[in-house]
């Protein structure tokens, strides 16, 4: 092992925090940690480190806050605050609404609005804190805008991304307006892709007919993985997914359960674990209560489309007489869902192969700990949960709730376009 190699291995060891501070003491640093070989090697050798991540919450605006609840302390970046916390956002102007559109991939989609009603749209790596604004369509003034999201002709929050050997290279911001609306015939209805790629710094507009817009397009969040972009339908039995940098519908996907959504308990939602979209749900039959979840493998309408993870009984939580709903599973670990327990208000972590768990209070110091070692950290988790409960709706809206902000494996910086 040459100096260099043995070098490569003492770094390796290091969180990525630390690793960014050598990175900018030297030119001979940077270029080594820069360097192919170096990345390779670290995403490698910590491949199965914890990461830190959080629970966000998609629906309320004038919050720049991300987190309802936020994990740190994790290895792979060692921070000691919630990343969160670590976000701060500099507008040119007074803003009188600010909310979180969509995070992907560790960047994250806001939209700001001025006083004077001026709408902006910023991309941004809040752990490096660089933000660039994304300029409004030319097409499309700022009445415009107005006049689409007042009419529930816009839905504006799509990021994607395309990943190189673990790093963002591109993003892609894509809006769905609507021009023409065909109330009683939803079949029919015309849909602009209004999409602004990072590589060309322009926007572009492609006219398509899909099913059933009249549902699931005006209010509901996407949800993105490998470039591709999941929209849930409003009150349907089902999504449609659109690959942006394939440029193909990927298909419309039933839910496992549409036969038996009369059985189900909680309203239809998806999440992502270990890179794949999920769906989960509870289901009783003969007084008998189930915690299904499967992963979509295939994009088709189909039952072939999902295949089942899980069918477990919760009856330790039953017995304790715990009344919660799922919130998320882990991204990094598919056996770990993460639930709140309603009359409790504690959140609970549950192993659904051990089926070991834990219930963590809301507190304002760090004694939360999961069972990846990472740092449990609440901000108005409760008073959110109470306002949001799955349970509240008995087959009623599907809706986006909740959403999972992950930091990279990588010190990835933001994409921005090339200079003309």
């Amino acid at each position: 092992m040459d100096i260099q190699e043995m070098v490569m291995e003492v770094l390796a060891r290091l969180p990525l925090k630390s690793i960014a501070r050598f990175r900018s003491t030297s030119k001979g640093w940077k270029d080594l940690i820069d360097s192919d070989n170096f990345r390779d090697y670290f995403i490698s050798r910590n491949s199965s480190s914890s990461i830190s991540w959080s629970i966000i919450q998609t629906t309320q605006p004038h919050k720049l806050t991300l987190e309802i609840i936020g994990h740190h302390g994790c290895k792979t970046w060692g921070l000691t605050r919630s990343p969160g916390s670590l976000m701060s956002f500099y507008v040119e102007r007074a803003i009188k609404k600010l909310q979180v559109l969509a995070c992907t991939d560790g960047l994250v989609l806001l939209y700001a609005e001025a006083t004077d009603g001026t709408p902006m749209y910023y991309v941004g790596n809040p752990l490096f804190q660089e933000w660039f604004r994304i300029p409004l369509p030319p097409f499309l003034s700022s009445q415009d805008l107005e006049i689409l999201r007042n009419r529930g002709r816009l839905n504006d929050s799509g990021l994607v991304t395309k990943m190189q050997s673990g790093i963002v290279v591109s993003y892609k911001v894509v809006w769905l307006t609507r021009t023409k609306i065909e109330m009683f015939v939803p079949t029919n209805d015309k849909v602009d892709l209004v999409i602004y790629s990072s590589d060309t710094g322009t926007w572009e507009t492609r006219h398509v007919t899909c099913l059933n817009t009249l549902f699931w397009f005006m209010k509901h969040k996407s949800i993105a993985l490998n470039g591709i972009l999941h929209w849930i339908y409003g009150i349907a039995s089902n999504f449609v997914a659109h690959d942006f940098y394939d440029d193909r519908w990927s298909g419309i996907v039933n839910f496992p359960d549409r036969e038996v959504e009369e059985l189900s308990r909680f309203r239809r939602t998806i999440t992502t674990s270990e890179g794949c979209i999920v769906y989960f749900n509870e289901f009783t039959e003969n007084g008998n209560r189930t915690l299904r979840v499967w992963r979509l493998v295939k994009y088709i309408s189909g039952p072939e489309a999902w295949e089942l993870s899980w069918d477990v009984s919760l009856e330790p939580l039953i017995e304790l007489g715990a009344d919660y709903f799922p919130v998320v599973m882990h991204p990094l670990n598919s056996e770990v869902i993460y639930l709140w327990s309603t009359n409790e208000e504690m959140l609970i972590l549950y192993n659904l192969r051990t089926h070991e768990f834990r219930l963590h209070e809301e507190t304002a110091d760090d004694s939360n700990k999961c069972m990846d070692g990472c740092i449990l950290s609440f901000n108005g988790c409760s008073e959110y949960m109470q306002n949001h409960d799955m349970t509240a709706l008995r087959n009623g809206i599907t809706e986006l709730l909740f959403s999972q902000y992950v930091l990279p494996r990588w010190l990835q910086r933001l994409p921005r376009p090339q200079p003309n």
